[in-house]
């Protein structure tokens, strides 16, 4: 026995060492980006000038509002998943549901991306459901976020095209490190390489443990996205996506009018300032960070420097005070409901266990032939 646990030990120390280096990419990578991110946010500012920002031109009333418009965001969520589970017979509370979007954001804060395989992890464990068929489904919230970001990209380019060109004319240097970028012919050469060696790959080796996962994941995705177009509902799933999206950028319109020259932005440039902010706000999203701090400032900083000519005294420190009571008051408010919802979600552990309705009708065996 001894001979075989010791032939057994190199193989494993590879893995362990993958499952090391996979842990610290996963959660150490994140909270360095933020800290190199704030580092560089707060070099050169004046600490005392921002902080006497908050401290006299804020009007929190304003902020208090934005927040509760943000609650109605993760509640429309919660309802637009629900029909999702639902079609796919995994009838869930929706107070279990909006639970588990408050959860999500919490777990966010701390452990960027593991907030979505928690909540997944969640729902599936509470009410029986296979883990892969909820999984879908949130990929398929998630992917829905991803389009729904795109095509308010372009709408952003298109209507605030003439402050877009304003800004780069009066920043060349910007402009042409962008368009030598766009126009390299390594980012092209080195894109192109990338999926060719993929594919590559993927027909090489069809049956190796990453493809085999990979197929599993793509599976797992297809499977939300074709619950979407079979499911009852889909004009209501529709309607709560404009709703969330709706409420996010109304919530960044009233934080605008929270500060006096903020205000004058969305004044004097209407609502193309805002839906420029808001989109470079939700892009921001992307950079692995806790919770969107560092990037996000980052993002609303920038979207103001493309108005900041048009309103005199719009300057970096302004622009920062604003972009980080909003982040830091949306961060407190995510502590607080994480914190309710993990007394919550305790206490129905104890109390109410999965029973009935509440258990999911999918079947043991496959996901495939779930009937609308």
């Amino acid at each position: 026995m001894k001979h075989t646990a010791d032939s057994n030990a190199p193989s494993m120390r590879p893995r362990r060492s993958a499952t090391i280096w996979s842990r610290l990419l996963r959660y150490g990578v994140p909270p360095v980006i933020t800290i190199g991110l704030c580092y560089l946010l707060f070099t050169g500012v004046d600490m005392h000038e921002m902080a006497r920002i908050i401290r006299t031109e804020c009007r929190f009333g304003y902020i208090a509002l934005a927040l509760v418009i943000s609650i109605f965001s993760h509640v429309f969520r919660a309802m637009r998943w629900r029909i999702q589970l639902n079609a796919l017979g995994i009838r869930t509370p929706l107070g279990i549901i909006i639970l588990s979007i408050f959860g999500t954001y919490a777990v966010n804060l701390v452990l960027p991306r593991l907030g979505e395989l928690w909540r997944t992890g969640y729902i599936a464990s509470r009410q029986r459901a296979p883990f892969s068929t909820v999984f879908g489904s949130m990929i398929c919230d998630r992917l829905s976020d991803t389009i729904t970001v795109f095509l308010l990209t372009l709408l952003a380019f298109v209507v605030a095209q003439p402050q877009i060109v304003s800004y780069l004319q009066q920043n060349p240097d910007t402009y042409t490190r962008l368009m030598a970028v766009i126009a390299s012919p390594a980012l092209w050469i080195t894109v192109t390489a990338v999926a060719l060696l993929c594919i590559a790959l993927w027909r090489r080796f069809p049956h190796s443990r990453i493809v085999t996962a990979l197929r599993s994941l793509l599976s797992g995705i297809w499977q939300g996205f074709a619950v979407v177009g079979r499911m009852e509902g889909k004009v209501l799933w529709l309607l709560y996506t404009a709703l969330i999206w709706g409420c996010y950028f109304t919530q960044l319109y009233v934080c605008f009018y929270a500060f006096p020259l903020t205000a004058d932005v969305a004044g004097e440039f209407g609502p193309t300032a805002v839906l420029v902010c808001f989109v470079l706000s939700s892009l921001s999203m992307a950079v692995p960070s806790n919770g969107g701090i560092g990037p996000y400032q980052w993002a609303l900083m920038f979207g103001l420097s493309m108005y900041a000519s048009g309103v005199p005294g719009l300057t970096r420190e302004y622009a920062l005070s604003f972009g980080n009571t909003v982040m830091g008051c949306q961060t407190l408010l995510l502590i607080l409901l994480g914190i309710l919802t993990f007394v919550l979600i305790s206490i129905d552990r104890h109390h109410n266990k999965p029973t009935g309705d509440d258990q999911c009708h999918v079947p043991a065996k496959s996901t495939d032939n779930v009937s609308d």
